[in-house]
Parts: C-alpha cells; sequence; structure tokens
C-alpha cells in the first residue's frame, strides 16, 4: 500500500460520483478494490437521485446517500430559496454526521467537489479536473499521467486506485441488481417466449451524434434475427418511442421492445440475460461488458474506451480528423464517423465476440 498518499489506513470513506449512468459502472471497480484494501472501513458512496439504483445493491457498500440535485434547481428556479436553504443545511448535516475521514471525488466536476468538500472529510483527494474541483481538494492526482492508458475502460479509476495503493487485482466493473430487478425480466421473457435466447439492442441516447441511423438499426434487427437465429429485444427510456416505431415501421422482423416499459435497473437485468448486446455510447451499453454478454458498441463522437477488457466485446469506430469531437460536432449533422459504421461491420464482430469465452445465458 502506498504511504505517500494515506499515511494512516482510513476508517470512514466517501465515494463520490454523481453522475453519469455509464460512468456510475466504469467507477465500480473502486468499491471492491478499496474493501479488499480496508476491510474494516466503512464505505458510502454520495450520488443523485437518477444514478444511485446503479450502485445501491452493492455487497461491499455500507451505504448510499442520495443528493436529489434536481429537486434543489426546481426550488432555485421557483425562487423557494429559504426551502432551499433548509434542504441545503440539513443534507451538509447528514453528509457530516458520519465523520469521514477519506473522501474520493471521483468525477472532477465543480459540485462534485464542492460535495466532496461539504463532507468534512479532513483528506479529499480527487482526479485533476476540467472544472475547479481541485480547489476544494486537499491531493489531486494528475490524470495526465494515465495518457497511456486511455484506450482501456475504467483506466481513470485504476489510477486514482493505484496511486491511493489499493489492492487492484481483481479490477472489474460491476452493476448489482436487486432479486426483484431479475424476477420482473425472467417473468417477461417466459412471458415473450425468449428463453432461447435473444439479442438486446440499445439505439437510443440522449446526444443525436452518438446514435447510428435508424434504417442501419432496423437492417440490423432483421439480419440478427435472420442471420444469428436471435430474436432482438430493444431498450430505451419514455422519450425514445417516436424514435422506436419509426425503426419498427423500418423492419422487416418484429423485434420486442421494452422502451418505457422499464426501470434502469430492470432493463440491465435484460442486459445481463443477452446472447448478445449492440449499442451506441451510453450507459446500458457499458452494462454489457461489465455484465461479461458478447457486446458490440459503436462509437463516433465521443470515445471512451477502445479496448475492452475481454475477447467477448468489440468496439467500432472509425478516427477522423474531427474525432472525437465529443459534444461539439463539426459535421452540420452528417454524423460522418457513425455513417460509416455498416452493418456488417457490426454483424463481423457480433459473431466475433459471440464465438468467444463461454457461451450461453446466465
Amino acid at each position: 500500500m502506498s504511504r505517500k498518499i494515506l499515511q494512516d489506513p482510513p476508517r470512514n470513506i466517501l465515494l463520490v460520483r454523481l453522475s453519469a449512468r455509464g460512468d456510475i459502472v466504469f467507477s465500480s471497480p473502486m468499491v471492491r478494490a478499496i474493501r479488499r484494501t480496508f476491510p474494516d472501513a466503512r464505505i458510502t458512496w454520495l450520488a443523485e437521485s437518477h444514478t444511485a439504483n446503479l450502485i445501491e445493491h452493492h455487497p461491499e457498500l455500507d451505504e448510499v446517500l442520495v443528493w436529489d440535485r434536481n429537486a434543489w434547481k426546481k426550488l432555485f428556479r421557483e425562487w423557494k430559496l429559504a426551502t432551499l436553504f433548509r434542504e441545503a443545511r440539513a443534507f451538509v448535516s447528514e453528509l457530516r454526521s458520519r465523520q469521514f475521514d477519506l473522501a474520493l471525488d471521483m468525477q472532477g466536476l465543480l459540485r462534485s467537489g464542492v460535495m466532496t468538500f461539504l463532507s468534512g472529510a479532513p483528506t479529499r483527494i480527487g482526479l485533476r479536473p476540467k472544472e475547479a474541483s481541485h480547489l476544494f481538494m486537499t491531493r489531486v492526482v494528475d490524470r495526465e499521467r494515465n495518457k497511456g492508458n486511455r484506450a482501456k475502460v475504467s483506466s481513470e479509476y485504476l489510477l486514482l486506485a493505484q496511486e491511493l495503493g489499493l489492492d487492484t487485482s481483481d479490477f472489474r466493473m460491476e452493476v448489482p441488481l436487486a432479486p426483484a430487478d431479475r424476477e420482473f425480466i425472467d417473468g417477461w421473457i417466459r412471458e415473450e417466449g425468449l428463453e432461447g435466447g435473444y439479442a438486446v439492442a440499445i439505439p437510443f441516447t440522449t446526444r443525436p451524434q452518438k446514435h447510428w441511423f435508424e434504417d442501419r438499426w432496423a437492417e440490423l434487427l432483421d439480419r440478427v434475427e435472420s442471420e444469428l437465429g436471435l430474436p432482438t429485444v430493444i431498450l430505451g427510456g419514455p422519450g425514445d418511442v417516436e424514435a422506436l416505431e419509426r425503426i419498427q415501421e423500418m423492419a422487416m422482423s418484429e423485434p420486442h421492445s421494452l422502451v418505457g416499459r422499464t426501470t434502469l435497473t430492470q432493463a440491465a437485468a435484460a442486459i445481463e440475460r443477452a446472447a448478445l448486446v449492440v449499442g451506441v455510447d451510453t450507459g446500458l451499453s457499458h452494462m454489457g461488458i461489465a455484465f461479461d454478454r458478447p457486446t458490440v458498441t459503436l462509437f463516433g463522437s465521443n470515445i471512451p474506451y477502445t479496448e475492452p477488457p475481454t475477447d467477448r466485446a468489440r468496439v467500432l469506430v472509425h478516427w477522423l480528423e474531427c474525432s472525437p469531437c465529443k459534444g461539439n460536432p463539426t459535421c452540420d449533422g452528417a454524423y460522418t464517423c457513425m455513417k460509416l459504421i455498416t452493418a456488417n461491420q457490426v454483424l463481423d464482430a457480433a459473431r466475433a465476440v459471440m464465438g468467444s469465452g463461454a457461451d450461453g445465458v446466465p
């Protein structure tokens, strides 16, 4: 264990990773790394209300604290400042009552830095951010030291763990699920007659530059069923229903849909049972790798990693001069990086990942 940063074993640790969903999955290996290194420590995770359910059932966490940032923003917009002040004061009081001696900012945003500071922990360590959260830290780990490993999934969290001297011998992503989530999906699988296996398609995310084209999804769904022998299941949220209907109209097959019909963790349970996962850059797609399911991810404007941890996953990406543009596309809506990905490429990658490692559905 490194003694450069942690002079004494911490007794009460706060992990701050508020959002987003994919990054909650990426940072999840930190929990077991801490538990292996400090088996007697109390470990708490602070998350926002829309991401807490992705980590709250982790068996090695003692507690998950939830910050309802959207409720605070609503109070501010409605100019209910007295109520906002009371809620903020109560939240900070609750946070400090845990008496953390170590807080880790795993996000590097201003809001995560502030929350790390408000925890009252005397030792506050974070990854050097793009925003000003380093001002609230007692020690910063420079992300630039991670340049050689950025292609690997969860690499910056591995860097942080190594700098802390944690046991990183089994640094795997996890999505802890409740029994009720698995029971829901098992019942749905029986109702739909999908006990023989199925492929999950994840076409939707919040940014249009990350989307693959709807006509290609329709082609892929048809060919997965006809060429790979797998019925398809489409996942998404309530806001994706119209896009789903357009894909269904173009498809010759009849894909099953759970769009808008599940919670996030129920959708995760559907991924856990899948024989194949194909998706764009969004949290659900990364879960396919966390569950070690055969997974093909389609990246364009944002490229969070290119080296998955196993042969059961493939990343499809076409590097252009403008990539990755992240949130600032320069192609005037052409999204050439995604257009270059063909259904043939996806199917070839699917055959490769399905032929690697153990077969079957858990």
